[in-house]
């Protein structure tokens, strides 16, 4: 029963081989810790080189559900205003029917506004690999397509953002992917018994925010928003609070609208090491079904030079 209605479930991705579609990025409940997989110009805000990794599993309980791995290293570039880093972002749907990896090398350069506020402008290039197993679709429906697998097709693109931060306040806007390629065109073919189908990669904007409150000398306050725009899909607004405490515990709660509730927790171990997790329950059917027991996230951030001295914004972002 488990297997079939995933099935049924990624039959919602047969859509994609009928008709146009908007394909959505990787979402993440921990956004604000990792923020440079959306925002090209949050590269080096740290001040000092910084490794985070990210793994999501979406829907537990229901097999082959998506799975998201990612990585990211950025710093700084000492005695100079520019920071570089490397992102990378691996999406898995039906253990290993659809898998996409995206790629990029990022550039930043910062400027002074005022005397504690700082604006970067982001440049990100590279590109993503896609893999299709039809023959796995094949597995459930003999007839859901006829068609050579896909084996990493390269699509290059690049991305662009903007970054404003004091030492309490951020706020950046970004479209991390700006080429929207198409895939799997195959109108043109002279085989009457194909199926036609084409998926395009669109265009995701985001907008994050958020501010950090003193509440006393042990306890902080921040609230963030994370909102997403793409063609053809909901617009995705995502709330949080969060507290942290003697800048060693961090907790809080989360909201997508008309999707899912959330509820997160962090801990410093270390100057130099952050350990947080998530589980998010949706709001929707999908989240009342006995197959799905929620989603979850792990998330690893570690500081690795502390020479740069040049961190302008607290470790809460």
């Amino acid at each position: 029963m488990v297997k079939k209605n995933f099935w049924l479930a990624l039959l919602f991705f047969g859509t994609l081989l009928q008709s146009l579609i908007a394909q959505q990025d990787a979402q993440y409940t921990q956004y604000m810790f990792n923020t440079l997989s959306v925002n090209p110009a949050y590269a080096g805000s740290r001040g000092q080189l910084s490794f985070a990794g990210l793994y999501r599993s979406q829907w537990v309980g229901l097999d082959g559900a998506p799975e998201t791995f990612t990585l990211n290293l950025h710093s700084p570039i000492r005695n100079s205003r520019l920071g570089y880093g490397v992102s990378v972002v691996n999406d898995n749907i039906g253990d290993g029917v659809v898998q996409e990896t995206y790629l990029d090398a990022v550039l930043s350069y910062t400027i002074d506004v005022a005397q504690n506020a700082k604006l970067s402008f982001g440049l990100k290039g590279g590109g993503n690999f896609i893999s299709l197993d039809f023959a796995g679709l094949r597995n459930f429906d003999q007839e859901v397509v006829q068609q050579d697998n896909i084996d990493n097709q390269f699509a290059p693109n690049f991305g662009l953002g903007v970054y404003y931060h004091t030492d309490k306040f951020y706020a950046g806007l970004s479209a991390p992917n700006v080429l929207e390629t198409e895939y799997f065109d195959n109108s043109d073919t002279d085989d009457d018994n194909s199926v036609n189908f084409l998926a395009t990669e669109r265009i995701n904007f985001y907008f994050i925010t958020g501010y950090v409150f003193d509440l006393n000398p042990d306890l902080k306050f921040k609230p963030a928003l994370l909102t997403k725009a793409v063609g053809g899909a909901p617009l995705q607004v995502d709330v949080s609070a969060n507290f942290l405490f003697a800048e060693k515990f961090s907790f809080g709660a989360a909201y997508r609208f008309d999707a899912a509730v959330s509820a997160l927790a962090g801990f410093q171990i270390t100057d130099q090491i952050m350990l947080g997790l998530a589980y998010d329950r949706e709001t929707t059917e999908l989240g009342g079904t006995q197959f799905n027991d929620g989603s979850f996230e792990v998330f690893l951030r570690l500081e690795l030079l502390k020479a740069f001295q040049r961190t302008v914004s607290p470790r809460f972002f």
